[in-house]
């Protein structure tokens, strides 16, 4: 059934209990969509998350003829690989609003040793960073040419192969075009010395080289140095099946969830693993909540009364969780102050922007300071109450999915008292890029706690 739009979101009276099974990991499943079918044969992905910018990934791939085979209802996707090679010399590739998607399938394309393959998104995605990635791909030899603006979607790659060699990187604006220079490195003519020019996020680039080592890449740098060396002719190899990691950044909304409302959340299958935004259970913890790992993922608890502590915190590492904090910090006791988020305002919309225009709604310009790499929020329960009681809050989610998961969660709270909603969600269907059933999710996790 269609959520309407706006989407009341339902307090909860009673404190949290349930389970929670999260999807697989977008960022996991998009990297190992690409190296699967750089594999010299068929590969099962396993745990897969079935979303928009998965699909968007899977499509691409289909469209450059790959065989791909979908299967939802066990969480699979089959992926035939071709040893490095695209099967179709020319394709008109969408990509929507997927960064993921737009960088490796650019990097996969410009590697392949002839064709022609055209690339284009979204408005949105037009704007997004893609310039230290193509002109790296040139250095190695790359014929892509940028239609409209330089730097920028739409993109026409005359694929010639790359040459390998000394290559410098920019991708302190998304990890994601080192790890796409990355995982076609190996197809390259000659070895290949990738020098990175800047900082970057090095949980996604580890997450991206033990993905390689997982599809029979050798290990070939270490994380937080500027330097890899990536060999030339070790072809990816097979493992049959891969697993994927539940999505750490879609549990952090059901891991604020108690901080909330009170009570205790599981979150299953979830482990320390590849991804990096597995650290925001950390961040709950320092709040107030209590996390316990347990033999099936963690446990997420909170009492009522208890202080809900304001805290300082750089995101820089997990900035796809940052959100999850912003919009729960009125409800905390104390100001709290989120940094290194900068590069974000170049993700699906510039977020550090809407989250302060979205707060400012709620508790007050005066409470809310925007820098260009942090936010300062200082709670104002009058202020809060006062708004709510006049009428219920719209929150604007830019079609940005994690606005409208990170505001659903704070929704959830008994502002008023009455258990009746004072907070609505614009366009909730946008949780589609990630998390397709995430209100769903929160309705069996609301009927649960009120049996």
């Amino acid at each position: 059934m269609p959520l309407s739009d706006p989407y009341p979101v339902k307090p909860f009276t009673q404190p949290a209990r349930g389970e929670v099974t999260l999807p697989g990991s977008k960022s996991i499943t998009n990297r190992a969509l690409l190296l699967a079918a750089l594999c010299d044969g068929p590969v099962t992905l396993t745990g897969a998350l079935f979303s928009e910018d998965t699909e968007i990934m899977a499509k691409a791939l289909d469209a450059l003829g790959f065989k791909i085979e979908p299967r939802p209802g066990k969480n699979e996707i089959y992926v035939e690989g071709r040893g490095g090679k695209i099967p179709n010399e020319t394709a008109e590739l969408f990509v929507g609003n997927a960064g993921t998607a737009a960088r490796f399938l650019t990097a996969l394309c410009a590697a392949a040793p002839r064709g022609t393959y055209k690339l284009d998104g979204v408005p949105q995605m037009r704007k997004r960073p893609m310039k230290g990635l193509i002109e790296a791909l040139r250095s190695l030899g790359a014929d892509i040419r940028c239609l409209d603006e330089e730097g920028y979607f739409p993109i026409e790659i005359h694929a010639c192969g790359l040459t390998g060699g000394d290559v410098g990187i920019d991708a302190s604006e998304s990890s994601q075009m080192l790890s796409a220079l990355l995982m076609v490195a190996p197809l390259a003519a000659t070895q290949v010395e990738v020098t990175l020019i800047g900082d970057v996020r090095w949980p996604f680039v580890q997450m991206t080289t033990r993905l390689m080592e997982s599809f029979g890449q050798p290990r070939f740098g270490s994380i937080g140095q500027s330097y890899f060396s990536i060999p030339c002719g070790a072809p990816y190899a097979s493992p049959s099946s891969y697993a994927m990691e539940p999505d750490a950044t879609a549990a952090s909304y059901y891991a604020a969830l108690p901080l909330v409302v009170a009570g205790k959340i599981a979150l299953l299958h979830l482990r320390w693993g590849l991804q990096g935004d597995t650290d925001f259970l950390g961040i709950i913890a320092l709040a107030g909540s209590t996390v316990e790992q347990t033999y099936d993922g963690f446990e997420i608890s909170f009492e009522a009364g208890l202080p809900r502590k304001g805290i300082a915190k750089d995101f820089n590492k997990f900035s796809d969780t940052f959100l999850t904090l912003a919009a729960i910090s009125p409800l905390l006791e104390g100001q709290t102050k989120i940094t290194g988020i900068a590069h974000t305002r170049k993700q699906e919309t510039d977020r550090v922007a809407g989250a302060a225009r979205e707060l400012k709604k709620l508790i007050g310009d005066d409470n809310v300071i925007e820098e260009e790499d942090s936010l300062t929020i200082t709670p104002n329960p009058a202020e809060l109450k006062k708004r709510a009681a006049k009428g219920v809050i719209e929150i604007e989610t830019y079609n940005d999915h994690r606005f409208a998961m990170s505001f659903a969660i704070l929704g959830c709270h008994d502002l008023l008292k009455n258990g009746k909603p004072w907070l609505s969600i614009r366009n909730p269907a946008c949780c589609a890029k990630t998390f397709p059933n995430f209100f769903d999710v929160l309705e069996q996790v609301w009927k649960n706690s009120h049996q």
